[in-house]
């Protein structure tokens, strides 16, 4: 059974800067990751400052590449189960292999909750699309759309009108309110409604919106906002708080509401791009390791006190 002083469960932009900051400070650390990125499907990430376009596999591996660098230890596996032990935590994985920490970082990310229709999987990071500021650059002046006609479909499609000025909001059944639709059309924002059955895809390119009646209507790129599910079992099966959209409870730190384990990325906030999930890593190793120095001197402190043994 492998010891180390922080555990991190997640090797994402969160996990991987945070063991680099906690290996710095000469931490033992094991990154456990399972090898599924939320960004995997895309082929470039952008926004963050020196990597922007950057592959998110590339990005990865030299993360990875880096903190073994500096000794830690990159794990490929599944958190199968994770428990409080007397001294810290207990990570058992998929395979078998058990791994113990005196404290935990999760960065365990979030999962995307598409609609669900024909075609939206197997486009999602490449013309179907969720976040501008990652790729409304990429889709520039392009025929855009967003599905949905909520109210978060609706300011999602007054926020791209910012990067494209042939924009549709495909309303589906929804009776969008006289306000919302006033400032669609102020904006120059069309609403076409009426179920969308599919998209259209040519040559492995987005080409269109196929609504239930047979209509298409074209499209370069559609934008949807999913629904999001952080990655929450392992932490709420130790007694982590959640809210009510779920993600962990945590307080500006990370810290979350059991004694000894930490949160940062998507998990936490689901808000979080790549560049904001890294700097939340760095933070929370700042303050796990803070942790780590109390409890030594607190274990300095009673060592000192102890009865000196006779010779």
């Amino acid at each position: 059974m492998s010891e180390y002083d922080v555990l991190i469960i997640g090797g994402g932009a969160a996990g991987l800067s945070a063991a680099l900051v906690l290996l710095r400070a000469r931490r033992t650390v094991a990154v456990i990751d399972a090898g599924a990125p939320r960004n995997g499907p895309a082929a470039h990430m952008h926004g963050f400052l020196s990597r922007d376009g950057v592959a998110p596999g590339t990005f990865l591996a030299a993360g990875r590449a880096e903190v073994q660098r500096y000794g830690g230890e990159a794990v490929s596996a599944t958190v199968a189960d994770l428990a409080k032990t007397p001294s810290g935590f207990r990570a058992r994985l998929s395979d078998g292999e058990e791994l113990v920490g005196r404290r935990v970082l999760l960065a365990t990310g979030l999962q995307d909750v598409l609609p669900d229709l024909p075609g939206i999987r197997e486009r999602w990071g490449k013309d179907l699309l969720h976040c501008p500021y990652c790729h409304g650059w990429e889709v520039r002046d392009q025929p855009l759309g967003v599905l949905g006609g909520d109210t978060d479909a609706v300011q999602h499609a007054l926020l791209l009108r910012q990067w494209s000025s042939d924009m549709v909001l495909f309303s589906g059944s929804v009776q969008i309110s006289l306000e919302s639709r006033t400032a669609l059309a102020a904006r120059g924002v069309r609403i076409v409604p009426g179920a969308v059955a599919s998209l259209v895809v040519e040559n492995d390119r987005l080409t269109g919106v196929m609504l239930s009646d047979g209509t298409a209507v074209p499209r370069t790129a559609v934008f949807v906002r999913p629904r999001f599910e952080p990655n929450t079992r392992l932490a709420r099966g130790i007694g982590c708080a959640t809210d009510e959209t779920g993600r962990l409870i945590h307080d500006g730190t990370g810290r979350t509401t059991v004694h000894g384990v930490w949160v940062a990325g998507n998990a936490g906030d689901t808000r979080a791009q790549v560049i904001t999930a890294a700097g939340e890593g760095s933070a929370a190793a700042i303050a796990l390791n803070a942790d780590l120095v109390d409890e030594d001197v607190e274990v300095a402190l009673r060592s000192s006190r102890s009865p000196a043994i006779a010779t």
